[in-house]
């Protein structure tokens, strides 16, 4: 896997071995600039995941290349920390102010350093990979999580969430009526997770109407039940009073025919390590594929958790 890349721009070639010394010993590659201009050329050429930027430097200072980088569409979601001299509270606005993530006054401490630099990165990451409907993470996200948890070979259940008749509702409402849902959806499943979760629990967003859920085994009864019931007593709002009395809409299906669909309903598939190991995220997803298909076939507001063995 490679190595995430971080620039050191700083005038002072003192600091920028101390800099060096300090991330390479973390596993960073680095790389160095003496002065803003030097490093928009380094950038261009090749982009870093994190920029550690001295404030007061020649040529181009940190305050120019934060405003350069900040409106290059390409470039603009680059992490800067600004690097600045103790007291200097001006100096930390105006960085702020241009667009840098996070600030570091010097001296500064190579363990807050490298701390702020981890937080940073990951924050990032977690930002690029967001859905940008409900904020919630994405894809490779949920997929790294998953797998890390997986490998710890802690106890976990894995909730697969997805409503049921989403598309009808969508065609029929809109788009915007449907963003609406799926953001009350989201907020639902994570006020359930923080209520009855643990402070671990990770809650995503695979896409369109389905979401994922990683808590214990334990946690899991209660987080379902309570999303069940919070999303049935939600889910008719959403809908026009005439809908909602015939408890009904009548929408095109996948095969353009016109039928009746009920009302939003929501299916959870929870698949667990209790009776047998989980090592790799294909085989949750595998089980979880086949319990959302069997406690949809059900009927909606429903969860089932597998429970079988090897």
């Amino acid at each position: 896997m490679a190595r995430e890349r971080v620039l050191v721009v700083d005038d002072e070639a003192d600091i920028r071995d101390v800099l060096r010394i300090t991330l390479e010993a973390e596993g960073y590659e680095v790389q160095e600039a003496r002065d803003g201009q030097e490093a928009l050329e380094l950038i261009r050429r090749s982009t870093p995941n994190l920029i550690l930027l001295d404030f007061m430097m020649p040529r181009v200072d940190g305050l120019g290349v934060c405003q350069v980088l900040k409106k290059d569409i390409l470039l603009q979601h680059l992490p800067i920390i600004m690097l600045t001299s103790k007291g200097e509270v001006l100096d930390k606005v105006k960085g702020l102010n241009a667009g840098a993530d996070d600030y570091v006054v010097k001296p500064f401490d190579p363990m807050e350093l490298t701390a702020r630099v981890r937080m940073i990165l990951r924050r990032t990451a977690r930002a690029l990979d967001a859905n940008p409907l409900t904020k919630l993470p994405g894809n490779v996200s949920i997929l790294e999580d998953l797998q890390a948890r997986l490998d710890t070979a802690k106890p976990i259940a894995v909730c697969y969430i997805d409503l049921d008749k989403f598309k009808a509702f969508n065609d029929t409402y809109g788009f915007e009526r449907g963003d609406d849902l799926l953001k009350a959806t989201a907020r639902i499943l994570l006020l359930a997770m923080r209520e009855l979760g643990t402070p671990e629990d990770f809650l995503g967003h695979i896409g369109g109407d389905d979401f994922v859920l990683f808590t214990t085994p334990a946690a899991a009864e209660g987080i379902c039940r309570k999303v069940v019931a919070e999303f049935a007593q939600a889910a008719p709002s959403f809908y026009a009073e005439a809908d909602r009395r015939r408890g009904f809409i009548e929408a095109k299906d996948r095969d353009g025919q016109v039928r009746r669909f009920t009302l939003l309903t929501i299916s959870i598939a929870v698949v667990t390590n209790d009776k047998r190991p989980l090592a790799h995220v294909a085989e949750v997803a595998q089980i979880g594929a086949e319990l959302k298909e069997w406690v949809k076939a059900q009927g909606g507001n429903r969860w089932v958790c597998d429970r079988r063995g090897e």
